[in-house]
């Protein structure tokens, strides 16, 4: 398995590819890139560290790191669910640090 630090360094590259910025607050930051890792090894991909994963990517695909989720909710929100991507206003204190509200379909949450 790869460090912490690496992973991190190799996500802080990738993010902005896909539109994202990844926090800053290595509080936050750390112990979900450990969770992502570990659901690297345990399932085979790295889903989401915050929502349970079935083992099945097809079941689980949408919770893929970074989810289908988290756009939708940094343009909501100024954060994705588990606040590992966030907006400029997010990290400079204009909008708000709340919980994030699941938008995962219940369906999909209770299929596990």
């Amino acid at each position: 398995m790869i460090s912490i630090e690496t992973y991190y360094e190799n996500l802080k590259k990738f993010a902005p590819t896909k539109g994202l910025i990844l926090n800053p607050d290595m509080d936050i930051v750390k112990p979900l890139l450990a969770g992502l890792l570990t659901n690297g090894e345990r399932y085979g991909y790295r889903s989401c560290p915050c929502r349970p994963a079935t083992g099945e990517i097809k079941k689980d695909r949408d919770i893929v790191c970074p989810c289908d989720y988290a756009k939708p909710d940094i343009e909501e929100y100024g954060a994705c669910y588990c606040w590992l991507f966030v907006s400029p206003e997010w990290i400079d204190k204009k909008v708000p640090h709340i919980q994030i509200p699941e938008r995962r379909p219940p369906e999909k949450i209770l299929d596990i």
